[in-house]
C-alpha cells in the first residue's frame, strides 16, 4: 500500500496542524498573547493600543445605527460568547456521557471545584469588605482550563493520565460555576420583554432537538439571530446564551456504531467492485459510494460533538488570544504604588487565588475523602492534589473576564489584573515543580 499523495503545501500546513493538536499548544498561544499585550501597553504605542479597542462598530439600517458597540464590547460579549458556547458543549458532553455522568466519579472533582470557588470567594470579601470594592469576589473564583492544562500537559506521560482527568473535570465545574456566578450577580437593568424573547428563541431549539433538528445552520441561526442578541439587548450578559443555547445541541447519534459498521463495510465492498474510469477523476457511481459513506459519518457523529471539534482549534488559537491582547494590557510603567495600597483589590485576588484556590481545592478533596464520600483516583495522592491545587490558581482568562464586569472604575481593573498576573505565574510555576518532583521521587523509589 503506497502512502497518500503530498502536495507541496502540506509542508506547511502539517506542521501547522500537529502544533494545534497538541495538548500544551493552547496555553503557550495564550501566554504569548498575554506578552504581547503587557509590552504594547507599557511601549510608545500605549495610546494607539488602548484607543484601537475604543472604535465603534455597529450595523447602518435605513438612516438608524443598531448594536453599535465598541471593538472592546464586541470581543468580550461577541467573541467571548462562542467561548462560552464551547464551554456549554464541553459541559453538556461531559454531562452525558463524560467524567460527570458517573455521580460517584463525579463528586470529587465537583467538591474540589466547589471548595475553590468558595474558599477565594471569602478571602477577597474578607480582605475588601468595602462596598466600592466588594464586587471583586468572583475575580478569583475562576481557573483558566487551557493555561492550566497546558501546564499539566508540559510534564507529558510522566503524569498519571488520572491526574488530568480530574483537573479536566475541575476546570469544566469551576466554569459552570463561573457562569452561574455572571448570570445571578454581574448582571445590569434586565429588559423582561427582550429576556422573553431570547427564552422563545431557546425554547424553539430546544423543540427542534426533540424532534431531530440536526442541522448546524438551524441552531446557529436561532442561536445567534435569536437567543445571543435578545439577551444582548435584554441586559442579562450575552455569554449566558451561548451556555444555554449549547445545551439545546442534539448529543445522540442517528446511526448506532455496529450499524454504520456495517453499512461502512458494505460502502467499501461497493467502491471496491465499481468500474474505474483510470483518470484523476472518479465515476458517478464511486462518487454516490462515497457521499452515501460522508452522509452516514456525519449521522454517527452528535451534532454536539462536531460543533465542539471544529470550535474548538477556532476558540483556543483565536478568540482566547484576540481577549488576551484586548484585555491583558496592563501599563505597569504608569502604576501608582499608593492607589493600589489605598484598597486590597489586587491582594485580595493574589491571595484568592494562590491561597484561596489551594485551600479549597486540597482541603475539600481531603475532606471528601476522608468522610469516604469518595475516593483519590489511581495515583493521586496529597502532594500532587496540591500541585493541581496549585495550576487551578491560574485564572487568565475567565478571571480577565470578571474582572471586566465587576469593576467599572479602569483604575480597580488594573490592580485586579496584577493581581491576576501575580497569583497565575506563581501558581503555575509552583504546581509544574511540585508535580515535576514528585515524579522524580517516585522514579527514585
Amino acid at each position: 500500500m503506497t502512502d497518500l499523495k503530498k502536495a507541496p503545501i502540506e509542508k506547511v500546513v502539517r506542521p501547522i496542524q500537529k502544533f494545534i493538536q497538541q495538548e500544551k499548544s493552547g496555553g503557550l498561544v495564550l501566554g504569548i498573547s498575554v506578552i504581547i499585550a503587557l509590552l504594547l501597553a507599557n511601549s510608545p504605542w500605549y495610546n494607539d493600543y488602548h484607543h484601537f479597542f475604543e472604535h465603534n462598530i455597529g450595523f447602518l439600517f435605513d438612516g438608524k445605527t443598531y448594536l453599535q458597540y465598541s471593538i472592546h464590547h464586541w470581543i468580550n460579549d461577541g467573541l467571548m460568547s462562542i467561548f462560552f458556547f464551547v464551554i456549554g458543549l464541553e459541559l453538556k458532553r461531559e454531562i452525558v456521557a463524560g467524567e460527570l455522568s458517573n455521580p460517584r466519579k463525579a463528586m470529587l472533582p465537583i467538591v474540589a471545584a466547589i471548595g475553590g470557588m468558595l474558599i477565594p470567594a471569602m478571602i477577597y470579601i474578607i480582605l475588601n469588605p468595602k462596598k466600592e470594592v466588594q464586587s471583586g469576589w468572583g475575580i478569583p473564583m475562576a481557573t483558566d482550563i487551557a493555561f492550566a492544562l497546558g501546564v499539566l500537559y508540559l510534564l507529558g506521560n510522566r503524569i498519571p493520565l488520572s491526574l488530568k482527568i480530574f483537573l479536566t473535570a475541575l476546570a469544566i465545574v469551576d466554569d459552570l460555576g463561573a457562569v452561574l456566578v455572571i448570570a445571578l450577580f454581574y448582571t445590569s437593568d434586565i429588559s423582561i420583554m427582550n429576556l422573553a424573547i431570547g427564552l422563545i428563541f431557546l425554547l424553539a431549539m430546544y423543540m427542534g432537538n426533540k424532534m431531530g433538528v440536526r442541522s448546524v445552520l438551524f441552531y446557529a441561526l436561532l442561536g445567534i439571530g435569536g437567543v445571543w442578541t435578545a439577551f444582548l439587548l435584554s441586559g442579562v450578559h450575552a455569554t449566558i446564551a451561548s451556555v444555554l443555547a449549547a445545551f439545546t445541541i442534539p448529543a445522540d447519534v442517528k446511526i448506532k456504531e455496529d450499524v454504520f459498521i456495517a453499512r461502512i463495510k458494505n460502502h467499501l465492498n461497493q467502491f471496491a467492485e465499481a468500474d474505474s474510469n483510470d483518470s484523476p477523476t472518479l465515476t458517478n457511481k464511486q462518487l454516490h459510494i462515497l457521499e452515501q459513506v460522508s452522509i452516514d459519518t456525519e449521522h454517527a457523529i452528535p451534532p454536539l460533538q462536531r460543533l465542539e471539534h471544529v470550535m474548538h482549534p477556532f476558540v483556543t488559537f483565536l478568540i482566547i488570544p484576540i481577549f488576551a491582547l484586548a484585555n491583558a494590557g496592563v501599563p505597569f510603567l504608569d502604576i501608582d504604588i499608593k492607589q493600589i495600597l489605598s484598597n486590597n483589590i489586587a491582594l485580595g485576588v493574589a491571595l484568592g487565588l494562590l491561597i484561596g484556590k489551594v485551600v479549597g481545592v486540597v482541603g475539600f478533596t481531603w475532606l471528601c475523602v476522608k468522610i469516604r464520600i469518595a475516593s483519590f483516583p489511581q495515583g493521586m495522592n496529597l502532594q500532587n492534589l496540591f500541585g493541581l491545587g496549585l495550576l487551578a490558581s491560574i485564572g487568565f482568562t475567565m478571571s480577565l473576564f470578571i474582572s471586566q464586569l465587576a469593576f467599572i472604575d479602569e483604575a480597580f481593573r488594573v490592580q485586579a489584573k496584577i493581581g491576576i498576573f501575580v497569583a497565575s505565574t506563581i501558581g503555575g510555576v509552583l504546581g509544574y515543580l511540585v508535580l515535576s518532583r514528585q515524579h522524580k521521587e517516585e522514579n527514585k523509589n
